[in-house]
């Protein structure tokens, strides 16, 4: 396996390895942080893919020859690219839902002038740490499931950006699912590097089920390789200097942010997940 061969390598040199996706999602390193500013763009391009595709009129339209509705949008997972993607379908006229297990971020999908859709539950279901979710329980996912059911079957256009730390990707939309859908619908799975949030799904391909197309792209930045190159290369100008004192570069493991960072000290694997894997 390649990936366990550069481990090994990198192991075998001794050195110092930053991961930079373990950077701590905190207010202090947003500056820093490239998933986020990544997502920003993905979430975004998911958008604009979709209506692309999807060959009928987005927003409400009223005319002498009759009204036609709005798009209607179901937004799965409202992080950082979740948000942009309720912002950007909204922008673009069409009726917006979205749906998260952390139902704190409520407030946030609201302000966007979107409809926030929740499973009823009196425990921190689906709620993990550093702002990221967490495996929910069986009871959680089969009431979500029916919910989910109801909402995909009326939605025109699913954008999907569930993701669990260290885990595949959580399957929210099966085969069945995708099948009470009109033809013509469109899913983009931005989860779909981690096996996807729907059963169909399959990693940088387009797939038409039904006459619904399900665009597994697992890189849209790079289709947007300027400004992706711009967002990249900030945060990591910010890592560097983060990591720089007046006494130059300093691998200090009592800051957060670098003891994060850091995957590999002295050619010893630091990151739990991946000392288990191996």
């Amino acid at each position: 396996d390649s990936k366990i061969e550069k481990l090994e390598n990198l192991k075998s040199k001794k050195i110092n390895c930053f991961s930079l996706e373990l950077l701590p999602r905190i207010t202090r390193a947003q500056s820093m942080d490239i998933l986020s500013s990544q997502a920003n763009l993905a979430g975004y391009k998911a958008v604009v893919e979709a209506f692309q595709v999807y060959e009928r009129a987005i927003p409400m339209m009223m005319t002498a020859a009759g009204t036609i509705p709005a798009a209607k949008v179901l937004v799965v997972g409202a992080g950082v690219a979740g948000l942009q993607a309720i912002a950007t379908a909204k922008r673009l006229g069409s009726q917006v839902e979205a749906f998260d297990v952390r139902p704190e971020v409520k407030e946030q999908v609201e302000s966007l002038g979107a409809k926030f859709i929740e499973v009823d539950s009196n425990s921190d279901d689906g709620v993990g740490s550093g702002g990221y979710a967490s495996e929910t329980s069986e009871e959680y996912k089969a009431k979500q499931q029916e919910l989910m059911k109801e909402r995909v079957g009326k939605s025109d256009i699913v954008i999907t950006t569930a993701l669990i730390p260290n885990r595949p990707a959580p399957m929210l939309i099966p085969k069945s699912m995708v099948e009470t859908m009109t033809p013509g619908s469109v899913i983009m799975d931005l989860a779909s590097e981690n096996g996807g949030n729907c059963e169909l799904t399959q990693e940088n391909e387009i797939v038409i089920h039904n006459g619904v197309l399900i665009d597994g792209n697992s890189n849209l930045p790079s289709t947007m390789a300027y400004h992706s190159s711009q967002l990249f290369s900030k945060n990591i100008e910010a890592i560097i200097d983060h990591c720089h004192s007046e006494e130059g570069f300093k691998l200090d493991k009592e800051d957060e942010i670098i003891d994060g960072m850091l995957f590999i000290e002295n050619g010893e694997i630091r990151h739990q997940p991946t000392k288990e894997s191996l």
